[in-house]
């Protein structure tokens, strides 16, 4: 496959514009590094991990990949600075920050040699981003599955409204599984795609093999937003949505539902395969996917499908 050049190929000196989203319990080094070893930028998703676990994964994608890859860090995450000190003894290159305000830890990461992208669900926080010296950002719309924006912007409006807003490349994400999709994104002013879901239904993907044919079972609606009190999260329907959604509808607090959220609900969902009583955290497009594939396949089928829809005679008239 031919090789791409454009602001955020260069950016992270990969062969196509594909980022695999830093997912909880599901981005470790394997997939990881199969993604970058494809040509894309693969991510480990440190928010499930603790400190030193993700300093393990960090050492094995070295060692299991010579080309480009990131950490993704969500900025809630309870000890950050512990994992923002990892990064930066580990020399990790491109750091991807997501959940919580840019100006936080860019410039330390930054100063340390790295590459900053933050992840936004807003114009405001991409005037944020580029202001605290961010070099992208990911403009995620309300498709996306994990923590989602308040707004409920969807990717096909925040895109164009980030691009017209900053002058750092814009990556879109939320609803992106093939190429047409991409091609699209990349028509309203993104320069790179960020995929998440397509990746949980990957061989690579340390999500619970319970969890990945849930995903390549969805259905269109199947996956409905909540915890809009707390982080709003996109969900597959279980009998843990159902409890969320009754304790929603009755106007519980906050307090209530952390109680109801607990601790390692997404632990027992993703990874451990608790279908019904886990936190299963996944995008819209899983109504449209159907198999579980390698991770390197799933990013040669993106970029072929992407060529093969830039060249569709319809395009061309």
């Amino acid at each position: 496959m031919s090789v791409f050049s454009n602001r955020i190929t260069r950016l992270f000196k990969i062969d196509y514009p594909i980022i695999q989203a830093g997912m909880v319990w599901t981005s470790g080094w394997e997939l990881a590094s199969a993604v970058s070893e494809a040509g894309g930028l693969g991510l480990i998703g440190s928010g499930s991990m603790y400190p030193e676990i993700l300093r393990e994964h960090i050492r094995k994608c070295r060692n299991a990949t010579g080309k480009p890859f990131g950490v993704n860090i969500p900025l809630l995450y309870p000890e950050i600075e512990k994992h923002i000190r990892i990064v930066i003894e580990e020399q990790v290159k491109i750091i991807f920050t997501s959940a919580g305000n840019p100006g936080s830890f860019t410039s330390v990461l930054k100063e340390n040699g790295a590459t900053v992208v933050h992840v936004v669900g807003s114009t405001k926080f991409a005037r944020k981003a580029e202001a605290a010296g961010c070099d992208a950002v990911v403009a995620e719309g309300f498709e996306a599955g994990g923590h989602n924006g308040r707004e409920e912007t969807t990717t096909m409006v925040l895109v164009p409204l980030v691009k017209q807003s900053i002058k750092i490349p814009v990556i879109a994400a939320g609803g992106i599984a093939n190429g047409r999709q991409m091609l699209a994104s990349m028509v309203l002013g993104a320069e790179g795609v960020q995929v998440g879901s397509r990746f949980v239904a990957s061989n690579e993907a340390s999500a619970h093999i319970n969890f990945k044919n849930s995903v390549i079972n969805a259905t269109e609606g199947d996956t409905l937003l909540s915890f809009k009190k707390l982080v709003p999260v996109r969900l597959l329907k279980n009998r843990f949505y159902e409890a969320v959604s009754a304790a929603e509808a009755r106007g519980a607090n906050v307090g209530e539902l952390l109680e109801l959220l607990g601790k390692g609900r997404a632990k027992k969902g993703m990874f451990e395969g608790d279908l019904e009583d886990g936190e299963l955290e996944i995008g819209q497009v899983s109504a449209m996917l159907n198999e579980i594939l390698p991770a390197g396949e799933i990013v040669r089928k993106l970029w072929e499908e992407f060529n093969s829809a830039l060249a569709d005679p319809l395009l061309n008239n």
